[in-house]
């Protein structure tokens, strides 16, 4: 068995998950080259920016409910349907992971973080999912160590996907700006470059970059890069959908150990 690639997607707009544009084209073409070279993964842990919690916590439900986080969108976004089921064995191995402390919480669900893209990478909703929260304590360098903790699950033939942005700022976003800013594009432009340079360190260190807090406001949707990273320390990543939308969103994504 190949050892299976680690994903970081930037989700942006509820939206997407009912958009047909060259955005979520690359998205179905990266599960097509997942399902063709690697095989169909067992089951897909995804580390959603929208699980935002106090702990590190993980999904049990064999059927875990899709969750419509989100206000003020169409009702046709709420009648998109994406009903996975969950994994028992993926979850018993996450709590049994060394260092991560993580416990059982099923009150959540799929959320939007993760079913908006989903419907295109796997659209026929036939990949168990097991989501596990973004830990709201544990810093970057925490997050990079969590994901380098989960690392082992990719031997097991578990697809590691973590769901976020790494430009996200809601107050400066402008539904007329089909691209993004000089703040926006220069922020995301260089954590693109140490990303493929893989001088995580400076990843880890992002605050360092002088447009780090208008990119990144709160951490809640750039963490999820850095349990990527960790998850696949050392390994040549891949870049696409490397473009900035509305304005202070980014929907630049990575695959580690693949080629997009």
């Amino acid at each position: 068995m190949k050892r299976m690639p680690t994903i970081f997607l930037g989700h942006g707009d509820p939206m997407i998950a009912l958009a047909d544009n060259e955005l979520t084209r690359r998205f179905r073409a990266l599960g097509e080259r997942i399902v063709a070279g690697f095989g169909r993964p067992k089951a897909i842990l995804a580390v959603s920016a929208h699980w935002y919690n106090a702990r590190t916590f993980v999904q049990t439900d064999p059927e875990p409910r899709q969750i419509y986080d989100m206000t003020g969108f169409p009702k046709e976004l709420c009648e998109v349907k994406y009903p996975v089921r969950g994994d028992a064995g993926l979850s018993a191995r996450v709590l049994g992971a060394p260092g991560l402390d993580a416990r059982v919480d099923d009150s959540w669900g799929i959320d939007h973080g993760v079913w908006s893209v989903l419907v295109h990478v796997f659209p026929k909703a036939d990949v168990p999912v097991v989501q596990l929260s973004v830990n709201r304590f544990l810093d970057a360098a925490a997050s990079y160590e969590a994901g380098k903790k989960l690392a082992f699950l990719r031997d097991e033939g578990y697809l590691i996907l973590a769901s976020g942005n790494v430009v996200h700022n809601l107050r400066r976003v402008d539904w007329n700006n089909p691209a993004g800013t000089p703040e926006a594009d220069a922020f995301d432009e260089w954590i693109r470059a140490q990303v493929e340079a893989r001088r995580d360190d400076a990843v880890i260190d992002y605050r360092r970059h002088d447009d780090a807090a208008y990119a990144v406001p709160a951490p809640d949707h750039f963490l999820p890069l850095l349990y990527a990273l960790g998850a696949s320390a050392g390994e040549k990543p891949c870049a696409f959908n490397a473009v900035r939308t509305l304005g202070a969103i980014s929907m630049t994504s990575y695959a580690f150990g693949m080629d997009v």
